[in-house]
């Protein structure tokens, strides 16, 4: 068995739908799931899946490179001949969980296929940084319609990186993970979300002024408040903040809340032992959560999964 390097998942911290209105976004590697281009003499109907997956990419990309729309050099030719000698993609990432199981795939086939890459090894620059977000974006809108590149992009560096805007983004150095009592979690949910009807009904309600307005005053006010405390590890601001984001997404974002859980979000609103957000579009798939008790969070939501990603 050949083995190449592994691409691992993320997590957006901060950010989800508001990227795309220009609110800020941070994006975290978690090292928990990854995945690989490989080969296997074994075949599994998970390797034969992965492999028929990978030609429908295939396909895409011809298709693209046909019609002069493919946004950097991919040897097409190589990658044919290794899916017809049964390459697959070895991934733990659990699909339509929000933690960038596409991201991954499309940053291995960049990685091993492109011949002018952006290497991630060296010193990368920000100009760099959004040469490869809209490369990546045009590959990967083959799995969700549209897609910002971001995923791609932290699977590929492997570092958390910091959306300031459209047109401005870095990598960003992160807190260190302390030992005390509060906790940034992951709750999962168990069934998976569809990025595609989610993202397009939010564009939808975004051609409506009283939902532009609360995106551009409550939503980017705490989303990008929150963000700054969390850099900067400072706890209390960040509760705070959190706590006023979590109640504007149960209010504005009911759809993407799968419905056995909103109960569960406005129990942590009202009884301050924890505040849930969404983990990428939602619908399903994993949610974050924030608490000052860890001890006290696992108490309420006893019964849940749930896996620490960051103390405080």
């Amino acid at each position: 068995m050949l083995k190449d390097s592994k691409y691992y998942s993320k997590i957006l911290l901060f950010g989800e739908y508001g990227i795309i209105k220009d609110s800020m976004g941070l994006s975290i590697p978690y090292n928990d799931y990854n995945g690989s281009l490989i080969f296997s003499d074994h075949k599994s109907e998970f390797s034969y899946s992965s492999n028929k997956n990978l030609f429908k990419f295939y396909n895409h990309l011809n298709s693209l490179q046909d019609t002069n729309a493919l946004p950097c050099s991919l040897n097409l030719t190589q990658f044919k001949s290794d899916i017809e000698n049964g390459i697959f993609f070895d991934s733990s990432i659990p699909q339509g969980f929000g933690v960038g199981s596409s991201g991954a795939l499309v940053a291995a086939v960049y990685d091993k296929y492109c011949t002018d890459k952006i290497s991630s090894e060296s010193q990368i620059t920000n100009k760099n940084i959004l040469k490869l977000k809209t490369i990546f974006g045009q590959i990967e809108s083959y799995f969700h319609g549209t897609s910002s590149g971001l995923d791609p992009l932290i699977c590929y560096l492997n570092l958390p990186v910091l959306i300031k805007s459209k047109s401005e983004l870095g990598t960003v150095g992160l807190p260190v993970s302390k030992n005390g009592k509060g906790a940034i979690f992951l709750m999962n949910t168990g069934q998976t979300g569809e990025t595609q009807p989610l993202v397009q009904h939010f564009l939808e309600r975004c051609k409506e002024e009283g939902f532009r307005k609360m995106l551009k005053t409550k939503f980017k006010k705490y989303n990008d408040a929150s963000i700054d405390a969390f850099l900067k590890n400072d706890v209390k601001p960040l509760l705070k903040n959190v706590k006023n984001l979590s109640k504007v997404i149960l209010d504005n974002f009911k759809p993407m809340i799968p419905k056995l859980y909103h109960k569960l979000w406005e129990e942590g609103l009202e009884s301050n032992a924890y505040y849930l957000k969404l983990c990428g579009s939602g619908g399903g798939g994993f949610i974050l959560g924030f608490t000052e008790d860890f001890d006290k969070a696992q108490e309420k939501l006893e019964g849940y999964s749930l896996d620490v990603i960051h103390r405080f």
